[in-house]
This record gives C-alpha cells, sequence and structure tokens, in this order.
C-alpha cells in the first residue's frame, strides 16, 4: 500500500463474498480461497434474494445457514447476511449468525425498515444499511435513526448508487455529493460503498473503488465468486478470487492523519480564503438581484430575459475558457447562478 507524506494507510474494512449463495461446494471453495489469498473482515453472501422477476434465482434460503455458521468456524471469518424480513432475522439469529445487511430493496420502505428495527430489540448483532433504491437522504438517515431506538448500537452504511434514468457505464449512478453529504451529516456512522452494484460490470469495478477511497469510505463490499461467469446472479459485476487479490493489492489507501500534513493544511487555508471571499460576492450578487426583482415588479417587467442571459451566457463560458475553467464546470455555475436568480425574482414578485 502506498504512504502518503510518510503517515501511515488508513485502516479499511473489507467485506467480500459471493451475490448469493448457489450450492455448498460454490460458497465454501469462495471461502476458502478468500480466506487463504486476503484478509477479508466479514464474508458477505445472500441467501434470500430480492429479485425484479420471479423467474429469476431468489436464493438456496434457510438451509444455507448451517454452511454459513460452518464457514464462520472453520475458516475464521464472520459471516454477513441480507435480511428483509423479521423471520430471516430469527432464522439467522437461532444459528448464530450476528452480522447483516438490509438491501436497497427494503431499505427504500419504512414500514419493512421498522419491523426489522423492532424484531432486533435485545439482539447483540451489527446491522448495515444500504441506502435506498432512491436518493432520499432523509429516508436512510430515519433507518438509522429507527434502528438506534431500538438499542442497537453497531451500525454501518453502504453506498451503492442509485437507480436512474442516467445513461452511464455504470448500472448504478454514483451521485458521489450524496454520499459526502451523507458523511458530513452522519460523522458516527461508518460508511462503507459497494462498488459492484455502482459498477454493474467488473471492469469499473477498480476506478469506483478507487474514487470511493479517496472520499474516504471506511470500507469496501465487493462481490466475489468461485467462478463469476458461472454464477446465478449479477456474473458481470462479480470478481473471481484472483482479480479480487489483484484489486487490493493495487487500491491507493489515502492517509487518515492527512490533516497533520502542513503542505495540506498551506492548500486548505488558500481554499478557506478563496471560500470566504466567494461567499460575499454572492451575497453583493444576491442583494442586487433583489433590487432588479423590485424594480421589475414595479415596472410590469418580465423576470426572464432572455436575450440578457444567453448574452452573459455566452460571455462568460468564453471567459471561463480563457481562464481554463472546464465547460462543464463553468456550465453548471452558470446554470446554479441563474436558478437563484429566478427564485429570488419569484419570491419578491409574488409567485412563490
Amino acid at each position: 500500500m502506498e504512504k502518503i507524506n510518510n503517515q501511515p494507510p488508513k485502516t479499511i474494512k473489507i467485506i467480500a463474498g459471493p451475490c448469493s449463495v448457489e450450492s455448498r461446494e460454490q460458497v465454501f471453495k469462495t471461502a476458502q480461497f478468500l480466506s487463504e489469498s486476503s484478509k477479508i473482515d466479514l464474508f458477505r453472501c445472500g441467501i434470500w434474494k430480492p429479485r425484479s422477476s420471479p423467474n429469476s434465482f431468489e436464493g438456496i434460503g434457510e438451509k444455507a445457514l448451517p454452511w454459513l455458521k460452518e464457514i464462520e468456524t472453520r475458516y475464521k471469518i464472520p459471516v454477513c447476511i441480507e435480511i428483509a424480513t423479521p423471520q430471516h432475522l430469527e432464522l439467522a439469529v437461532k444459528v448464530g449468525i450476528k452480522h447483516f445487511w438490509i438491501g436497497a430493496r427494503t431499505s427504500v420502505n419504512p414500514f419493512s425498515v421498522q419491523e426489522l428495527a423492532t424484531a432486533s430489540q435485545g439482539l447483540d448483532i451489527s446491522m448495515m444499511i444500504k441506502n435506498p433504491v432512491s436518493p432520499d437522504l432523509q429516508l436512510w438517515s430515519g433507518n438509522f435513526e429507527r434502528f438506534t431506538k431500538a438499542g442497537i448500537q453497531r451500525l454501518a452504511a453502504v453506498y451503492r448508487g442509485f437507480s436512474t434514468a442516467n445513461l452511464l457505464p455504470y448500472r448504478n449512478d454514483p451521485m458521489w455529493k450524496f454520499l459526502i453529504e451523507f458523511k458530513r451529516i452522519h460523522k458516527e456512522i461508518p460508511v462503507y460503498c459497494d462498488p459492484s452494484h455502482i459498477a454493474g460490470k467488473r471492469e469499473y469495478i477498480y476506478e469506483i473503488a478507487q474514487r470511493a477511497l479517496f472520499l474516504d469510505v471506511d470500507g469496501l463490499m465487493i462481490e466475489v465468486h468461485a467462478n463469476p461467469d458461472a454464477a446465478l446472479s449479477d456474473h458481470e459485476q462479480q470478481l473471481s478470487v484472483p482479480e479480487f487479490s489483484k484489486l487490493m493489492n493495487e487500491l491507493i489507501i489515502p492517509s487518515k492523519l492527512v490533516s497533520q500534513d502542513l503542505t495540506m493544511k498551506k492548500y486548505r487555508t488558500y481554499l478557506d480564503i478563496i471560500d470566504n471571499e466567494l461567499f460575499q460576492l454572492l451575497a453583493k450578487r444576491l442583494e442586487v438581484v433583489k433590487d432588479i426583482a423590485q424594480y421589475k415588479k414595479e415596472h410590469h417587467i418580465p423576470i426572464l430575459q432572455i436575450d440578457r442571459w444567453s448574452e452573459v451566457y455566452n460571455n462568460l463560458l468564453q471567459l471561463g475558457k480563457t481562464l481554463n475553467i472546464e465547460p462543464s464546470v463553468a456550465e453548471t455555475f452558470l446554470s446554479f447562478l441563474h436558478e437563484t436568480s429566478i427564485q429570488q425574482q419569484e419570491k419578491i414578485i409574488g409567485f412563490s
């Protein structure tokens, strides 16, 4: 692992294993390979699989639970599984499974999450909660509140992107700004990234995992299969054991102590000064926008002046090019300014 400025690398948690338990032979083979070739903290696998079609493989179910407990004993790796109902939790706890996650299709439903939280009261378990399929930060946060009220203290978040209409090379839209906002609000909750579900294809897993690490996630949850091409579910996004070992060797783990780096402190001081100046300028701009809105209101002038905006937009885009600002960055910034100006004028003129 690469060291940055002679600081020790951050310790991250690695959760790995197959998407689904397909047979005793398959799951034991994968667990053995992982235990021999890599250091993982949890062995993940699904035995109940929420699928879009009932004709898809929906998991082996309850009969896999003794196998997983045997894997814990034999390979000294704690096992974690996905649960969606209180019955799943009850059956798993009976055989001694203590680590669980709630999938995106369950975390979108407050009733289901509350039932699981209620069923977990008094249990010595850990619970990871994947973000809902849609980008609803309040809904995701509420899921953690439910388990906290139930007395579950070992909680973690799993970030797996969102199902959107965006045409991307990935299966799910990463929407990294959503991850950043969750971490800002919930500093007390460890956040792991699931690059397998964001990627959808194994060739994208490295770039997603690396980006997540540079966004300071606490760990990775990665799907690994003894024979991915023969997997009964999500075969395109599962890594073989050699591919997983290669990934672990190539990933750069950033230093957790970067805040102590003097060079970084200098750069951050510069950014703080610039950010303060930007906000002061933004405040002045909004005051001018309010004056313009008041004038338009008194003289019955339309809010939108498309010719004026087109002229400003094109001139500033050209200025951005001369200043070496990426066009996409300039366009996003200008769109924000214009939308904010329209909203401010609507408030004053009386449309909102």
